[in-house]
C-alpha cells in the first residue's frame, strides 16, 4: 500500500513538473543521427581507445540510456522510425532504399519536422536522409516536402568517401563537388543556417552526420593520433559498385575508423559550442543517438575492410537483429528536467523521440493512425515506463528477420515468424544460452504478441501496397 502511494505522489510530482515545463517558452531542438555508430565506439560507453570529448561532455550534462534501440539494424528503416514514430514496417520501408528504386516515405506520413512546424518551429534536415530513392526527384516527396524548411545534404552514403563529396543536394538541387569532409561540411551549414534563423522563433535542426559509415577518409592530423593502430599507408576505399574479391584485401587495421569517429566528434563539439556561445544551450534539448549498430572487423562487404565497429560485447551488428545490430549508445541533454550525469536502463527506441518531442515542442501527435512510440518524458526525469512490448522487422541477411522484446525476454524469429532463439536479457544480455526449448510458455506468449503486432502493421491503412525488396549492400 505504501509503495503504491509512493509510486502515485512521484506519477503526480512529475505531472506537475512536465506541465510547468510545456507552459514555458518552447525549447530548441537538436537532433542528431549518427551513421552506423556502435554502441561501443564512444569513450562514455566503455572504448578504450577512441577520444570523443565533446560527445563524453554531452553525456555528463545528460542522461546516458543504456537500452537505447534503434528501429531498425539498417539506415533508411531506421531514420523512417525516428522522424515518423511508427515502425518503419508500417511506412513500407522494412530495409534500406536504394537508387532508383522508386521506394520512399510516402507523403500520408507525418514527421516530427511537421508537427513542430505546426507550432512554428524552424526546422532544418543537414546531412544524410535516405528516405527516398532519388535526391532532388520530383516525383518522390523531397526534405522539403515533409516538414523541412531548408535541406543540405546526401541520400545513401557519400561519394566517392566523406571527402569532397559530390552527391550533396541543397533545397533539391544538386550541387558540384564540396570541397572538405562531410563532418566539417555539415557542421558548417548547421551553424550558418542557425546564425541566419529568425531568432524570435524556437528551432528544430535533425542533424544526420556521414560518420562513421564507410567508405571514409580524415583529416591527416586525425589520422595521426592513431597511427599506431594502422597498418601501411592509407589509401582510400572508394565507392565504388564493384570492387576487388574480399579474400584478396588486407586490413589496415582500426586507426581510420578511430580516427574517424573522434573527427566527427570535434565537428559536433562546433555545434555545440555554438550553443553555448550564443547562450541557447539552457534553452535546447539535445538529442545524440545512433541510426543503428556497426560495421565490425567481421566485415560483410569489400568497402567496409578498415571498419571496426564496437557493439560493447554485444552479439551480432549491422544487418542483424541481434542486440549489436540494434542497441545503440543513446544521450539526451535537457537542463530543465535531466540530471546531468544520470543513467537509465529502461529499454527506449528512437521512435519514442517523434511523441517525446513533439509534446516537449508543444506539438500534437496524430490521432488518426497507430504510433508506437510513447513519451519518454517520465525516464528524463529519473523515472520508469510501464513494460511493453517492442518489435523489429527486417529483410535480413540471416533467417532472422523479427524481434521482438518484453521486459527481460527477447525472441527471435525466422521470415515464416517460427521461433528460433528466446533470450533473457537481465541474465544474458550477450545472447549466449537460446533457452527457447525450455521456456514453451514465454514463447508463446510472445509469439502470440508478435503475431498480433505484426497483423496490426500488414493492416496498416497508410501501409503502401508496394512492398519493399531486399538488396544487401549498405
Amino acid at each position: 500500500m505504501l509503495a503504491r502511494y509512493l509510486r502515485g505522489v512521484s506519477v503526480f510530482i512529475f505531472t506537475v513538473l512536465f506541465s510547468s515545463v510545456l507552459q514555458a517558452k518552447p525549447p530548441n531542438i537538436l537532433l542528431i543521427y549518427v551513421d552506423d555508430l556502435g554502441y561501443g565506439d564512444l569513450s562514455s560507453y566503455g572504448h578504450p581507445v577512441i577520444r570523443t570529448p565533446n560527445i563524453d561532455n554531452l553525456a555528463n550534462e545528460g542522461l546516458r540510456l543504456t537500452s537505447f534501440y534503434a528501429p531498425s539494424a539498417l539506415c533508411s528503416p531506421s531514420r523512417a522510425g525516428l522522424l515518423t514514430g511508427r515502425h518503419p514496417y508500417r511506412t513500407g520501408i522494412k530495409s534500406w532504399i536504394p537508387h532508383d528504386s522508386g521506394i520512399y516515405l510516402r507523403s500520408a506520413e507525418v514527421t516530427l519536422a511537421e508537427t513542430l512546424k505546426a507550432v512554428n518551429y524552424q526546422t532544418a534536415h543537414i546531412g544524410k536522409w535516405h528516405l527516398n530513392s532519388d535526391l532532388g526527384s520530383k516525383e518522390e516527396p523531397q526534405p522539403t516536402d515533409q516538414g523541412f524548411d531548408y535541406f543540405y545534404g546526401h541520400n545513401a552514403f557519400q561519394i566517392p568517401t566523406n571527402k569532397n563529396p559530390v552527391n550533396i543536394y541543397r533545397n533539391g538541387e544538386a550541387l558540384p563537388e564540396q570541397k572538405g569532409y562531410t563532418a566539417d561540411l555539415y557542421a558548417d551549414e548547421a551553424i550558418q543556417w542557425l546564425n541566419d534563423r529568425d531568432p524570435k522563433k524556437p528551432f528544430f535542426l535533425y542533424l544526420g552526420m556521414a560518420e562513421p559509415h564507410v567508405t571514409i577518409e580524415n583529416p591527416d592530423e586525425y589520422n595521426a593520433m592513431y597511427a599506431q593502430y594502422t597498418n601501411g599507408p592509407i589509401v582510400p576505399i572508394r565507392s565504388e559498385t564493384d570492387g576487388p574479391a574480399k579474400d584478396t584485401l588486407k586490413p589496415r587495421g582500426p586507426g581510420e575508423y578511430y580516427a574517424n569517429i573522434t573527427y566527427m566528434d570535434a565537428q559536433l563539439g562546433r555545434v555545440l559550442d555554438w550553443l553555448k556561445d550564443s547562450n541557447l544551450a539552457e534553452e535546447t534539448v539535445v538529442v545524440f543517438a545512433s541510426d543503428n549498430g556497426p560495421v565490425t572487423s567481421d566485415w560483410l562487404r569489400w568497402f567496409e575492410v578498415n571498419a571496426y565497429g564496437d557493439t560493447g560485447g554485444f552479439r551480432g551488428r549491422k544487418h542483424f537483429l541481434y542486440e549489436g545490430g540494434i542497441r545503440v549508445p543513446a544521450i539526451i541533454r535537457y537542463p530543465v528536467l535531466v540530471e546531468p550525469g544520470s543513467t537509465s536502463d529502461v529499454p527506449i527506441v528512437a521512435t519514442d523521440l517523434f511523441v517525446t518531442l513533439t509534446a516537449i515542442g508543444g506539438g500534437d501527435v496524430p490521432t488518426d493512425r497507430s504510433i508506437d512510440g510513447v513519451d519518454i518524458s517520465p525516464v528524463l526525469a529519473g523515472g520508469k515506463l510501464p513494460e511493453r512490448s517492442i518489435l523489429w522487422a527486417l529483410a535480413s541477411v540471416s533467417d532472422i528477420e523479427f524481434a521482438l522484446r518484453k521486459g527481460s525476454w527477447k525472441l527471435l524469429s525466422d521470415k515464416r515468424q517460427t521461433p528460433v532463439a528466446l533470450f533473457n536479457l537481465e541474465e544474458d544480455p550477450l545472447e549466449f544460452f537460446n533457452l527457447l526449448e525450455q521456456n514453451p510458455g514465454v514463447v508463446e506468449i510472445l509469439s502470440q504478441e508478435m503475431d498480433m503486432t505484426l497483423a496490426d502493421i500488414l493492416t496498416d491503412r497508410f501501409r503502401p501496397n508496394k512492398e519493399m525488396k531486399f538488396r544487401f549492400s549498405q
